[in-house]
């Protein structure tokens, strides 16, 4: 048996040994809820110290809330029929929407106070620390319920609407998808479904495409009903809080303004010709006058296949040391002592993700690695998650969580850097073609297919306003939204994609696609700072992260970038870059 050099099963046990100590855990919580909540009756919230106590409180809950979370979610992850792990996700759930409610309590007595008490209270050296924060909830106060409602709100939410959100992930996994591969007939997940969209041979793409959609149309109702039920229980919600647009609570939490979303946008919109053009050339690539969707993940030639996991670690760790000593140990040390839970097997969920532990100071990594560069980015990707987990471990608990949007910038930051070592590694013609087709395809993703989610999305909740959506109904829209991102340079796209995007369904907030747009964008940006700057950009970067969770983000990208990303401007500088990636594939390509 071949010796593996790293470990492709994550340590859970370093952090909760039995469910037991976890149960022990969320009982921990639920008494730092309650005394919360006697603190709270009596606390004079115009004394910045009782104030700041009440915050640290609050901080230190949250942490304790998320370490329970993102281990019972690990836990269903890696057996998501697992009867102590659900029962477990219940209880976590729940004490979540205690939390919520103690919290709006919290606000609510602060939005109580007069613009000279507020003022008074912002000035003390005590909340030095929280004044980004207060002010963001002196802004949602318009969006503040009756204590009465709210209340009604987070105890139906557990039951309803998180529940819907939970029923969606177990419906996913339990999916099984049957695939003749080797002349033997294989059961597989969701997830191993979705990774043979990058298998080499054609044949046995088109199958795994063909037999996911059918898969999907025999329960496309059942999740029809999970998101209308999502959606229907937020519109409720968002209409009693007088919110009409559904986009102003996922830009408040974003921290971008709607100036910056539409700059984006219409950016992308003006450089998209490119990119058809390198559709058009890959569709002529595998003989069709239009890229087949099955096709798009394809790699143009057999550079880069088959990559073990002790090669991608070793590539991650090797490469990330271009960018500082600090993110290069932190790689190094997750792969070396279990933080990623990586193994091929059936029975896994169906999506990869990090799973921060904040009490710990740890992540732990979920992916389904099949020994495909696209494993490999992937991996790189959720590596740049836990890094931004790793440099907020000084920092206060409510200061610890950051928008979406920056989010995604860590994470894509770690891929590109990747990707552009590779590239740079090498001089054979084949293997630049790769790497660069490789880049392309998620230029493609955030450009076009992150456009078709948000334009579905958007005229979804349109039509949900004026009641239930059906399947065929959202496959229709789904299908109009990647006819008009992709300008018609796709054929057979997955109408059913919007099932299997779990970001649809996620119950924090709606629209969870234009952060990863905008996060492509800014790392672009991130990453000519780095190779600008040399060995002062490490600490540059970590500054940057550490300030992510109280700042808004037009201020963040000023302080550290001295741009103004309301303007289109900004993001045409990092399309160009990409666009650059198009044209010198459209030029290797006219050499053969």
């Amino acid at each position: 048996m071949q010796k593996h050099k790293y470990i492709q099963n994550w340590d859970l046990n370093s952090i909760f040994k039995t469910s037991g100590e976890l149960a022990e855990h969320i009982a921990c919580t639920e008494n730092m809820i309650d005394s919360l909540e006697a603190e709270m009756d009596s606390a004079n919230i115009e004394d910045p110290f009782e104030t700041k106590k009440l915050l640290d409180s609050l901080g230190d809950i949250r942490i304790h809330l998320s370490q329970a979370a993102s281990f019972t979610t690990c836990l269903i992850a890696q057996n998501p029929k697992d009867p102590d792990a659900l029962s477990l996700q219940g209880k976590a759930a729940a004490l979540n929407g205690f939390y919520d409610k103690s919290e709006k309590l919290v606000q609510s007595k602060m939005i109580t106070l007069t613009n000279e008490a507020w003022e008074q209270l912002l000035s003390s050296k005590e909340l030095d620390d929280y004044g980004f924060l207060l002010n963001q909830w002196r802004k949602k106060a318009k969006w503040q319920l009756s204590e009465k409602e709210e209340k009604l709100f987070a105890d139906l939410s557990i039951d309803g609407y998180h529940a819907w959100a939970q029923f969606y992930q177990t419906l996913m996994s339990s999916i099984k998808i049957s695939i003749p591969l080797d002349g033997t007939e294989n059961v597989m997940s969701v997830g191993q479904a979705i990774n043979l969209r990058s298998h080499p041979d054609r044949f046995v793409r088109k199958m795994a495409h063909d037999a996911l959609e059918s898969a999907l149309e025999e329960k496309e109702e059942l999740f029809a009903k999970i998101l209308n039920h999502i959606a229907g229980f937020r519109l409720e919600m968002y209409k009693r809080q007088g919110i009409e647009d559904v986009l102003e609570i996922p830009l408040y939490e974003n921290r971008i303004t709607k100036n910056t979303l539409n700059a984006m946008w219409s950016s992308v919109t003006k450089y998209k010709a490119v990119f058809t053009e390198y559709l058009d050339h890959k569709a002529k690539l595998f003989g069709s006058e239009k890229l087949q969707s099955y096709d798009f993940w394809a790699p143009v030639n057999s550079a880069y296949q088959d990559i073990s996991f002790d090669e991608a670690a070793d590539f991650i760790i090797e490469h990330f040391g271009a960018f500082g000593t600090e993110i290069q140990s932190f790689a190094r040390n997750a792969f070396e002592n279990g933080w990623t839970e990586a193994e091929e097997r059936s029975g896994k969920g169906s999506y990869a993700f990090c799973a921060g532990f904040p009490l710990s100071g740890e992540s732990r990594i979920f992916l389904t690695y099949g020994g495909r560069i696209t494993n490999v980015l992937t991996l790189a990707h959720e590596l740049g998650h836990a890094f931004h987990n790793h440099a907020l471990k000084p920092v206060h608990g409510l200061n610890r969580y950051y928008p979406l949007s920056l989010a995604e910038t860590a994470s894509t930051f770690s891929e590109l850097a990747i990707l552009n070592a590779a590239y740079e590694k090498t001089d054979n013609r084949e293997d630049k073609r790769f790497i660069l087709d490789e880049k392309l395809k998620r230029s493609v993703m955030n450009f076009m297919n992150i456009h078709a989610r948000f334009l579905f999305e958007e005229r979804f909740y349109k039509e949900r306003k004026r009641g239930y959506v059906p399947a065929n109904r959202l496959n229709r829209l789904m299908q109009e939204a990647m006819d008009e991102a992709y300008m018609g340079s796709i054929d057979s796209p997955s109408f059913r994609s919007w099932i299997w995007t779990p970001h649809f369904y996620l119950t924090r907030s709606p629209f969870y696609n234009f952060p990863y747009t905008f996060g492509y964008l800014f790392s672009q940006s991130i990453y000519a700072a780095a190779k600008t700057k040399g060995p002062n950009f490490e600490k540059s970067y970590i500054t940057l992260l550490r300030d992510s969770g109280k700042m808004a983000v037009e201020e963040l990208v000023m302080k550290y970038l001295s741009e103004d990303i309301t303007k289109s401007g900004f993001w045409e500088k990092g399309l160009q870059l990409c666009a650059r990636d198009a044209e010198e594939f459209l030029t290797l390509g006219s050499q053969i």
